[in-house]
């Protein structure tokens, strides 16, 4: 017993031992200074962050870990036990996102996104169960995205819930361009469920002789980022493009975000046009598009109020630019960008405003950390 305290220990030590070390780093950006304050190190590429009630949060590591974490950064060293055997780590996939459902505090439902083994290779999964100290129970898997295939590219793997009863989960095309516009297939989609897993009536393709009903969207190469606009109620996202042509998207109903018949990508080391060109009618352009590729992943409208000056923007973490992207829009119309913290904590996965309006920050690093950006001037 004693030689497991003194690992859990290490452990712990190796999480939050050298947090302090930027912990007054102040970085100063147009509208406001900003304090990046480390609360925790030692993550091993951690993909995903969720609030509780009472100040604790949900991190997973891509590798299939899911751990508590208290509301000062300190994290419980031991993984919380349940999630399902299967979950795998695969190249670019594992264990991606982790969401409360919208009413945790009375049934303590908690969805997590996962590459899932079966038969033919992987595919990103939807589950739930319910947190019951430090174990979930009553797991189940709502949804499987098929045909399972091999290679460890283009999982997607964000969870949102749109606050009327259903839940939207992001996928990619697993790096076979074609399935994205085949509506046999799940891949290169975005699909929409009922909160216990079921087909929505009302869902674009229900109908469609050979399409699969949880198709929501179609076109979408890889989806790492997701949030609800709080101020329109519409879900947004953006999506890796290929050398050029990451996308800023609102996501609706039976729409075609063109990928790869219309993209501002080029194929990688060549140079060279994309299917036919960056537009053509019937598929939905970007309301933003970034060349060179930044490779967005996580993203959050600000709506808190520590940072006025923000409130109304959409931040996006940058995974090859290592940085956090600010873009101002009018309606639908985008108008700026302010790149901010380049090179400051490095590879940002995942991006959350936190129930008390800081910013928290995943990076993706075998020694992965939890950063909170604060007002450098309280005041």
């Amino acid at each position: 017993m004693n030689h497991l305290r003194y690992i859990l220990a290490a452990v712990l030590l190796a999480w939050t031992g050298t947090a302090g070390a930027v912990t007054d780093m102040v970085e100063h950006t147009e509208k406001h200074a900003v304090r990046v304050n480390v609360l925790a190190r030692g993550l091993h590429h951690p993909w995903s962050l969720a609030f509780l009630p009472g100040g604790r949060m949900l991190v997973t590591e891509r590798r299939g870990r899911l751990y508590y974490v208290g509301a000062d950064g300190t994290p419980n060293p031991a993984p919380i036990a349940g999630l399902p055997e299967h979950v795998a780590e695969a190249g670019q996939g594992g264990l991606h996102d982790v969401a409360p459902h919208p009413e945790f505090s009375r049934n303590r439902l908690v969805y997590f996104a996962y590459a899932g083994k079966g038969d033919g290779g992987y595919g990103t999964e939807l589950a739930r169960g319910r947190l019951d100290g430090h174990r979930l129970t009553g797991v189940e898997v709502l949804f499987r995205a098929l045909p399972k295939s091999r290679g460890g590219r283009h999982f997607g793997g964000r969870i949102v819930f749109d606050g009327a009863g259903h839940v939207f989960l992001t996928l990619g095309d697993r790096g076979e361009r074609p399935r994205a516009q085949d509506l046999a297939d799940h891949a290169g989609s975005i699909i929409r469920l009922t909160e216990d897993g079921g087909v929505p009536a009302d869902n674009p393709y229900v109908s469609a002789e050979g399409a699969r009903p949880e198709i929501f969207t179609l076109g979408n190469r890889n989806v790492q980022g997701a949030a609800m606009n709080p101020w329109t109620g519409e879900l947004w996202a953006h999506e890796h493009g290929p050398q050029g042509g990451d996308e800023v998207n609102v996501i609706r109903a039976g729409a075609n975000y063109g990928w790869p018949i219309v993209t501002y990508g080029r194929n990688y080391g060549l140079g060279t046009r994309i299917g036919e060109g960056v537009h053509k009618e019937g598929m939905t352009p970007p309301l933003h598009q970034w060349t060179p590729s930044i490779a967005p992943s996580g993203m959050a409208f600000y709506d808190g109020d520590k940072f006025p000056g923000w409130r109304g923007s959409l931040l996006a973490g940058a995974l090859k630019f290592r940085l956090l992207a600010r873009l101002e829009f009018e309606g639908e119309r985008f108008v700026r960008e302010e790149r901010m913290l380049e090179d400051v904590i490095g590879r940002i996965r995942d991006v959350r405003v936190g129930p008390d309006g800081y910013v928290y920050l995943l990076n993706d690093a075998s020694d992965g950390v939890i950063a909170r950006l604060e007002p450098a001037d309280p005041s």
